[in-house]
């Protein structure tokens, strides 16, 4: 008996490993390989339809000496910490709200899920319809706030971008907050008002505090998400006026597909993947040694 159970357990452990292997295919085939080709592809000439040439080190040197690469970079970043700035907050609160008892919030749940199934692509040809100042809803509705240049003047298109994103995505977030919360132990709360804390000093007494990890994991996916937002804003605005809302995936995308520039585009993808990348590790670390440990260690 005692030497039959580590045979089932190495059985056991060559299965697992066998069950790998699949996840590992798709990995290398879907990943790896396209990440490899990019990176070769960044240090040569193609235009998309001839031959493929040899251009060394010439397209990194043009695109890091291009005074437009920081401009789309820091719009990237800028893009990135405001909708992180806009949607965190509110995910957070509507996560607390839908991880309630009641049967109607069940309903909100899915209600609130919704702008996350439609299209990119159609929420910004909804939104260019409903905010052009002469055919809009402000014209219709008679609304003078309304009847602005939304997206004709700097300041107002990376407004109109940020809550077009936030108001996407806060749903999708909100219902990662919503889990996170409803695995704190309802204990923790009962305890805290025989202490006589209120819903306020609860929240952030124990509710932020343990949806540590959850945060984190929010925030790499919000990270992620920001680095390659591109339908949107093409569609939206082309990354205009001027190039207010060039994001580095538009300028990728106009280097390569309208400029027929694969070798210099190429390069701009590698840069947004070792930027994100390096936030994701940033991230992991602000997150501690392990988020793989219970939720209860966040207090």
């Amino acid at each position: 008996m005692t030497t039959a159970r580590p045979a089932r357990r190495a059985g056991r452990g060559g299965s697992i490993k066998w069950m790998t292997i699949p996840a590992l295919v798709f990995f290398v085939g879907f990943a790896l390989i396209p990440l490899v080709g990019v990176l070769a592809l960044s240090f040569a000439q193609w235009d998309g339809l001839g031959e493929i040439g040899i251009a060394g080190f010439s397209n990194w040197s043009a695109i890091l000496a291009d005074p437009g690469l920081p401009h789309a970079l820091w719009i990237t970043f800028l893009v990135m910490a405001v909708s992180w700035a806009v949607q965190t907050p509110a995910s957070i609160l509507m996560g607390a709200f839908l991880a309630g008892q009641q049967k109607y919030r069940a309903i909100l749940s899915v209600v609130f899920f919704i702008p996350l199934l439609l299209s990119s692509a159609a929420l910004a040809i909804t939104y260019k319809a409903l905010l052009d100042p002469n055919f809009g809803l402000g014209a219709g509705l008679n609304i003078p706030f309304l009847v602005q240049d939304w997206l004709g003047e700097p300041v107002l298109a990376f407004g109109v971008v940020i809550f077009v994103v936030s108001w996407q995505y806060i749903p999708f977030h909100s219902l990662i907050y919503q889990g996170g919360i409803r695995q704190i132990p309802r204990s923790m709360y009962e305890a805290a008002e025989l202490d006589g804390a209120g819903r306020v000093r609860r929240f952030f007494s124990i509710t932020l505090p343990q949806l540590k990890y959850t945060i984190i994991t929010s925030s790499t996916l919000m990270v992620v998400g920001s680095l390659t937002l591109f339908d949107l804003i093409f569609v939206l605005t082309a990354g205009g006026p001027g190039d207010a809302t060039r994001v580095l995936a538009l300028d990728m995308y106009k280097r390569g597909f309208q400029a027929n520039l694969m070798g210099p585009a190429s390069v701009i993808a590698v840069i947004l993947v070792l930027v994100g990348l390096g936030l994701s590790l940033l991230l992991r670390r602000l997150g501690g040694r392990d988020q793989s440990h219970s939720q209860l260690e966040g207090a």
